[in-house]
């Protein structure tokens, strides 16, 4: 079997703003097709996302990740994501996201028959720009929660940007959100599965993607831009958080 390589190395990925009609909800619809001879394993490295997705014929969520998912999709296969504005998903679905971390499960399993409906009424077929309009539509249709965690997603713009030098994270997002720290705890695992410094970790990685793919300049210094201590810091994390170096990552993307 051929080594895992990362989601955005292989196959075709599309991803576009969610329709007007979802968006209390939902960020984005992306499409990502296998290639028709065959794609390796891939890794679905953590991105503080979490997504509805149609597969095989039926809805499943992809919850939120704290560790590298490696998974095999069939040749030619698609998947059709619907992914959440962070900090509404727990609303819509109707359960913590603590309970979900890690876990690809079927939204039947969530839902039962109420999930069974919902993908009856899905005009499933070959083309897959006529299937994303379909699974918005319906989705759209759904009597779900569209309440908004103002407070949460405040606490979210806060990690994305960045704490000030120096300040501790916990009590930095305390004073900012008037939260005790058992209130933020509980609504961290509430709203996106773990904890302040997990979503700190996983957001300051994504900085270092976005800044790799737009630069030039020597790794040691984006790290440094991105919030590392150093580079050795770095590569700590993207291991873990990827199984790989940022080497090895940026090579891996650069050839897909």
């Amino acid at each position: 079997m051929s080594d895992p390589v990362p989601a955005q190395a292989t196959g075709s990925f599309e991803q576009r703003p969610a329709s007007a009609r979802l968006r209390g909800s939902f960020a984005s619809v992306w499409v990502h097709r296998m290639d028709p001879a065959g794609s390796p394993p891939i890794v679905i490295m953590p991105d503080a996302t979490i997504d509805l997705q149609w597969i095989g014929g039926s809805f499943r969520i992809a919850g939120p990740d704290k560790e590298p998912q490696t998974v095999v999709l069939a040749a030619d296969e698609s998947v059709i994501g619907l992914r959440f504005h962070p900090a509404t998903a727990a609303a819509w679905l109707g359960v913590p996201q603590i309970e979900l971390v890690g876990q690809r499960l079927s939204l039947d399993d969530l839902w039962g028959a109420r999930a069974r409906r919902l993908a009856s009424r899905v005009r499933a077929g070959d083309n897959l720009e006529d299937l994303a309009c379909s699974l918005q539509q319906v989705v759209a249709e759904e009597a779900a929660s569209h309440a908004t965690d103002v407070p949460m997603q405040a606490a979210y713009r806060l990690i994305e940007r960045g704490p000030p030098p120096d300040a501790p994270l916990i009590p930095w997002l305390m004073r900012a959100l008037e939260m005790s720290e058992r209130t933020l705890r509980r609504r961290f695992d509430e709203s996106f599965g773990y904890g302040p410094k997990t979503l700190d970790r996983i957001l300051r990685y994504q900085r270092f993607l976005r800044l790799s793919s737009q630069s030039n300049s020597a790794t040691a210094i984006l790290a440094a831009e991105a919030g590392y201590s150093d580079q050795a810091h770095l590569v700590r994390e993207s291991r873990r958080l990827t199984g790989s170096t940022p080497r090895q990552i940026h090579r891996l993307l650069q050839n897909g």
